[in-house]
């Protein structure tokens, strides 16, 4: 029944309804169809799912301690208290009252124990899985306590739990199938086409504005574009092309929103390999790197220059886009410096989608300039996880990242681009044990520094976070912080 039906019913029947029945100018059970180019590669968040599965179960099936909102704030969630130790070497959770998983169970400590032990295993492919490592211990006294014990101060602790999907402990595999505490459940997966998340009329916290979710997948952009055109989805998450938002911009049927983004164009190297593991090398290219011409050629008046692997959203954020600035003549004379003054020769795997060919065509041409021949290997997704990120097998790469808070990676030195610099690792590692966040700020901040001037990877530039929907539809996240898309307040009027 629509609200329209449904008021006229009431007033006929001299029925008084809610407040907030009366102000509701949208359809509380209607169908949001949201477009994407990131379809999950599975559905479990420690398998190497990709970054589709942040932006379809982050906060609308799965549900973690805390949640980083669409805002960049982190907020308890699925915890009701919470308190530190005065040494800071212990936390006691509280879980709030009432919730249940999909399948009916209970929310307990148990499942909250067995959540994070599966982030933190071995097995687990979780980009966050080196931030819980300080845990050394996690105990349920009963069924609403949590107690975790580190073996150092860990400042960002409810930051990283935000990361950790609070699975039933009684599920098994869920590549395939979930049971999480959040405002959706699992409907229909196509693959290679489509999911649809259901309104879980159990869920414990408020109930969504909308009935269903559908997210759609496309394999390019003109195709995701010409869906919104002509209505066969109700919202972009993200614009991937600034030639497409003529048609948009200044039409009444359609609402253009631009928000702030963490996702990154990278061009990582493996520092591991010659001749990438020469700093003059690394500085090299990036002198040799237009990035201004290169954003404007791919975004046009839109993204961000950035100097290295912070965006501004984030604290420790300094502008360094002076350090290896353009300028093809010093590139030159440093690779001469580096024992390369007629160049090298490298293989550059790429991903299939759109950006990363452009871009690595953009950078072939720009490295001719100081004789680097670039090969362009086009590699599919799942590729690039197992070549790349799990084997480590490369000499260079192009990579989005869309992780928040992600410059702790460069203090890990397995990491798949192999930088490994004592200071930066000391530096990550002492701002994490930090005794405030003004001192947490202080280090990383130093530690950006000395990663831009390693020249660790090429920062090309700062996506911008462009959403479109139909103007009918309002209520959605607009910046998209790790590629989350939260749907529960998303509303489509009649």
């Amino acid at each position: 029944m629509t609200t329209k039906t449904l008021l006229l019913a009431a007033l006929l029947a001299g029925v008084a309804l809610p407040a907030s029945v009366l102000a509701q100018d949208f359809d509380p059970n209607a169908s949001i169809r949201i477009g994407s180019l990131y379809e999950p590669q599975n559905l479990d968040n420690t398998a190497g799912a990709g970054q589709g599965i942040n932006e379809a179960f982050n906060g609308n099936v799965y549900e973690a301690l805390f949640q980083l909102t669409d805002a960049g704030s982190v907020e308890p969630k699925l915890v009701e208290s919470y308190e530190a130790s005065e040494d800071g070497l212990t936390y006691t959770f509280t879980l709030k009252d009432g919730v249940t998983f999909h399948s009916g169970d209970p929310l307990t400590s148990a499942d909250v124990k067995y959540s994070i032990e599966r982030v933190t295993a071995e097995a687990s492919k979780s980009s966050r899985k080196r931030s819980l490592s300080t845990i050394t211990g996690i105990e349920t006294p009963d069924d609403k306590t949590v107690v975790i014990t580190l073996s150092a101060r860990s400042i960002s602790l409810p930051y990283n739990l935000s990361y950790v999907w609070i699975v039933n402990d009684a599920a098994a595999d869920i590549t395939a199938v979930e049971d999480g505490t959040g405002p959706y459940l699992l409907g229909e997966w196509r693959r290679g086409s489509a999911l649809a998340l259901e309104r879980y009329d159990g869920y414990w916290g408020e109930a969504p504005t909308n009935g269903e979710v559908v997210y759609t997948y496309f394999t390019d952009a003109t195709a995701l574009n010409n869906a919104l055109l002509t209505n066969a989805v109700d919202v972009i998450t993200s614009v991937q092309s600034p030639d497409s938002l003529a048609q948009f911009t200044g039409n009444p049927a359609f609402t253009v929103t631009e928000g702030a983004s963490t996702t990154k164009e990278l061009l990582a190297y493996n520092d591991r390999v010659a001749p990438f593991d020469n700093v003059k090398v690394r500085k090299a290219l990036a002198r040799a790197t237009d990035k201004a011409r290169l954003l404007n050629s791919i975004w046009g008046d839109y993204g961000t220059l950035i100097g290295s692997f912070v965006p501004p959203t984030d604290p420790w954020y300094v502008d360094l886009t002076g350090v290896d600035a353009y300028d093809v003549e010093s590139a030159k004379a440093l690779l001469a410096e580096a024992g390369y003054p007629d160049g090298f020769e490298f293989t550059l795997d790429t991903p299939d989608y759109d950006p990363h060919p452009i871009v690595a065509q953009f950078l072939q041409s720009e490295y001719a300039k100081i004789g680097v021949k670039v090969n362009i290997n086009i590699i599919t997704a799942n590729e690039w996880y197992t070549k790349i990120y799990q084997e480590k097998n490369f000499e260079a790469t192009l990579q989005e990242h869309v992780n928040h808070r992600d410059i702790v990676f460069y203090g890990n030195p397995d990491f798949y681009w192999g930088y490994n610099n004592p200071d930066v690792v000391k530096l990550v590692a002492d701002a994490e044990s930090a005794g405030s966040e003004a001192e947490q700020v202080e280090k990383l901040t130093e530690a950006n520094k000395i990663i831009a001037e390693d020249a660790a990877g090429n920062w090309l530039y700062l996506y911008p976070q462009i959403v479109v929907s139909a103007a009918n539809v309002t209520g959605y996240p607009i910046n998209g912080l790790n590629s989350q898309f939260f749907a529960y307040d998303i509303q489509k009027s009649e």
